[in-house]
This record gives C-alpha cells, sequence and structure tokens, in this order.
C-alpha cells in the first residue's frame, strides 16, 4: 500500500486512449426496449427477505434500551426510522417467535414487546460475527475500495450508512471500524455533512474481481462478462451479434476514471457495467434497491449510465420488482434463487429468516362441556395438558366398570335408587310379555333407554338426576335383567 495517493486518470490522459477512438455503436434500447422476462428463483431470493430489515432494526432498538423491552406507543414513533411497512402493532405481532407481548403489572394501556430468548441467542452468535478480526478487515476492504471508486476518494458519510446494510457493516460503522485502521480512511468535516476520505491508495485492493478472474489481464485487454439469460428469454440474431461485439470490447476497470468516454459509446456502457458489477459484489448479499445504487451512481456522476446499464444487459443483472421495489441482483453468483458462495452474516440472516417463518402458538384455553378444561401450551413444542375443576368428572354411564362404580358412600345411600331398580324391572317384563315373539315386533332391549325427563320413582320430573343415580344406573347395566 502506497502512502501517495496517485493522481487520478483524467480526461487530457487518456485522450491517446485506443478506446477514445473507437467507433461507438447503437445499443439495442436505442430501437425497442428488451421484453423483461421474470426469474422465479431471484424473485424468491428477494420475497424471502420481506420484512427483514425492519425485523432486525427492531430487534437492535429493543436491545439497546436499559429496559430490553418498549410500549408499542414508542415503536409506533420511530415507525419510519425501523422500516415498518405496516400497521405497528400488527407487524410485532406477526412474529411472536421473535417479539414477546406482555402488560408491566400484569396492568396497563398499551402493550409492552421485549424480544424472545431464541433471537437474544441468534443475536449473541451475530456479535460474534462482527467481532472476528477477519470480518473487520474484510469489511475495511470493502469500505476501502468504495473510496477508491470515487473519482475525488471520498464519499458522505450517509451514502455509506445508507449502503451499510448491503455491505454487512455494523451499526456504529464509524466508531468501530473506522478507529481501528487510520491507515485506510477517516472522518472529516465536509460542507455541513461528514465525509469519509481515502488516507492510502492500495494498488493491491484496486482491482477488480473481473481482473482477478481473467488470467494474464493486461491494461486494455477485453474481458467478457459471464451471462445468465433468464428462461423465456428471446434474443434474435442482431441483439447476439450487438452482445457478442460489446463483449470483445477492451475492459476499462471500475477503479479508473471513464467519465471522459462519450456517454452513448459502448465503451462507457461497458465501463458502467464495469462499475455495476463491482458494487455489487462489495455487498454480502450481491443485491440492492435500486434506487440505493441511483444514489452511489448519482454521486459518482454515472446515474444515467447505470439505468442504461440495468436496461441493455439483462444477462448480467435482473431487476425483481418484489416486496413493492425495484430491486437490482448480480444473476452470475446465484443458482436456483440462491448464492453459491454465503458470506456468515447471510448465514445469520437466513437464521433470522427461518426464526420469523417459525410459528409460535399462543395460550388457548378451551373451556369442555362440564367442568374439564384443555390447555395448549407451546414452549418450543406443543404439548397437551388437563386442568381438572374441583368437582369430579361426570363418568359415561355405559362406559363405566364395576370396579369404577363403586361408591365409598354407607349402603343406605342407595335405598332410593334399588326402588327405582325394582320399578325398571318391572316395566321390563310387562313390555316383553306385551310383544310376543314372530308377531314382526322388534325384540325390546333387556334395559329401557333412559330418559332424563321421565318421572324416576317418587321424584319430580322438573328435578335433575345426581350423580348418584347415574351410577347406579351403570350399575344396573352390567346386570342381566
Amino acid at each position: 500500500m502506497r502512502s501517495i495517493l496517485p493522481k487520478r486518470i483524467g480526461r487530457s490522459s487518456l485522450e491517446s486512449h485506443p478506446l477514445s477512438q473507437t467507433p461507438s455503436r447503437t445499443s439495442p434500447s436505442d430501437a425497442a426496449p428488451p421484453i423483461c422476462v421474470r426469474d422465479r428463483g431471484l424473485d424468491h431470493a428477494v420475497e424471502r427477505e420481506k420484512f427483514l430489515i425492519p425485523v432486525v432494526n427492531l430487534k437492535n432498538l429493543l436491545k439497546s434500551e436499559p429496559s430490553k423491552s418498549l410500549p408499542i406507543s414508542v415503536i409506533a414513533q420511530s415507525r419510519d426510522d425501523l422500516r415498518i411497512p405496516i400497521r405497528p402493532i400488527d407487524f410485532v405481532r406477526r412474529y411472536p417467535s421473535i417479539f414477546a407481548e406482555f402488560l408491566p403489572g400484569n396492568v396497563g394501556v398499551h402493550p409492552h414487546f421485549k424480544l424472545t430468548d431464541e433471537v437474544l441467542e441468534l443475536d449473541a452468535e451475530e456479535q460474534l460475527v462482527y467481532q472476528r478480526e477477519s470480518y473487520r478487515q474484510e469489511a475495511a476492504d470493502r469500505v476501502l475500495k468504495l473510496l477508491m471508486m470515487s473519482k475525488v476518494l471520498k464519499m458522505p458519510l450517509d451514502i455509506i450508512d445508507r449502503l451499510k446494510w448491503d455491505m454487512g457493516l455494523p451499526q456504529d460503522f464509524a466508531q468501530s471500524i473506522v478507529p481501528e485502521f487510520p491507515d485506510y480512511f477517516r472522518v472529516v468535516d465536509g460542507e455541513g455533512i461528514r465525509v469519509l476520505e481515502l488516507v492510502c491508495w492500495s494498488s493491491d485492493l484496486a482491482k477488480s474481481i473481473m481482473e482477478r478472474r481473467a488470467a494474464n489481464c493486461t491494461k486494455g485487454m477485453p474481458i467478457e462478462f459471464t451471462t445468465h439469460f433468464s428462461k423465456g428469454f428471446e434474443m434474435d440474431k442482431k441483439l447476439k451479434k450487438w452482445i457478442d461485439d460489446w463483449q470483445k470490447l477492451p475492459y476499462v476497470s471500475p477503479y479508473e476514471n471513464g467519465l471522459h468516454l462519450s456517454q452513448s459509446s459502448d465503451e462507457a456502457d461497458k465501463w458502467a457495467v464495469a462499475v455495476l458489477h463491482e458494487l455489487l459484489n462489495l455487498f454480502v448479499s450481491k443485491k440492492t434497491d435500486r434506487d440505493n445504487m441511483l444514489c452511489v451512481g448519482e454521486y459518482l456522476g454515472v446515474r444515467s449510465r447505470f439505468k442504461r446499464a440495468l436496461l441493455d444487459h439483462p444477462g448480467i443483472f435482473y431487476v425483481s420488482s418484489k416486496n413493492r421495489t425495484h430491486t437490482v441482483v448480480l444473476k452470475e453468483v446465484f443458482k436456483r434463487g440462491s448464492l453459491i458462495e454465503q458470506h456468515p452474516l447471510m448465514d445469520m440472516r437466513n437464521r433470522y429468516i427461518h426464526l420469523m417463518n417459525t410459528a409460535k402458538e399462543e395460550k388457548k384455553v378451551i373451556t369442555t362441556s362440564g367442568s374439564k378444561q384443555m390447555k395448549k401450551v407451546s414452549d418450543g413444542s406443543e404439548h397437551q395438558r388437563e386442568v381438572e375443576d374441583e368437582n369430579e368428572d361426570e363418568d359415561d354411564a355405559h362406559g363405566m366398570s364395576d370396579s369404577e362404580v363403586e361408591d365409598d358412600d354407607e349402603d343406605d345411600e342407595f335405598e332410593d335408587d334399588e326402588e327405582n331398580d325394582n320399578v325398571k324391572r318391572t316395566r321390563a317384563r310387562a313390555h316383553k310379555n306385551a310383544s310376543p315373539r314372530g308377531n314382526g315386533t322388534r325384540k325390546s332391549n333387556s334395559f329401557p333407554r333412559y330418559n332424563s325427563r321421565s318421572r324416576v320413582g317418587d321424584k319430580s320430573a322438573g328435578e335433575s338426576h345426581s350423580k348418584k343415580t347415574k351410577r347406579a344406573l351403570a350399575k344396573l347395566s352390567t346386570r342381566k335383567v
């Protein structure tokens, strides 16, 4: 790494460059815009991260609080900063495996929310990733490469904060990473804004991923980009010829200043594609919101070239319209909707997504007929337990055995029940004699059907039968009439 900043290549130094003498050609978008073909795999890669950013933002906010919890009113006030897209109370309650709802002191107007034990364990593992020396060095290298692509070798901290999620930087990047690398960059006060300024140029890092892949790469040689067209994309001969000729153009490094090239030339288009390609490779997810990419392009002075490159090269970049936004995806690093090489932070984010999609059943109390209650308790695994009331169960009269109908009281408690038994036997015999066999009528059951509305013994018709009567009937059902 040199301690002296190199002189940036300007317009005057590249007037004799062979690229400036190459005639420009017309891109296919000048004649007719290409038809957009949807890629289900890449759309799924974008859609599965829906609501991940607001969940992580709210997790970090709750963790920073002294009480590790917040009322829903405070969360609603920070809705824009947290990027919560829907009603805050509905959003928080959508993920009970991450946010636990409670009322402080069992009373209160607004519910409070805190983090569950599962997400706290994930957060502890994520902090270990941030504390690794290899991760901090890699994060500093990515920021240094971003500054070296700027023509003024510096960038406002507001833009870097906007790219913090995509680049995998910690929340306190300016306080934790920047002071550890004073030979890389430093924070200075600009015109009313704070700016991250490059300190030393690194020749080793000033090589794009395309240059590292190419064997014996020399300046001005053509390097072809890897293309993957979505299924269903139709390419005519004219478009194929234009792409083949475009791939044979000399490769201009994104760490060189290519603003001198004519904006309508294919050489300028290939340089803009190289800058876009290198930027997306600096992101851990290899994708970002289109507005973020255009914001960087506007600061670099190539916003219009970025928009043209995204439109003319559907085999290199894919723009997904999922999640009510437009996301730019680098195609070559994905296979069947998944990253070919996973970054450690992406592994952690996938675990957050898995926890978000894990349904945790709420506690429900279901009261059954009688005095029995069933309560579902979910603590990671579902199981049920019976909560019995103080009273005993009302047993099924026909399903009990002789041992279950033994009573602990004295025999005198069943005097009235024995009378009822005699009455029932008499009625059964009379009914049997009145229905002789062979007359076409069905033989009656040995035990008459019990009717709760009929009078039994000397009891009134409106009096409800006691538990003792039911037990007596159960005992009677085991006998032969």
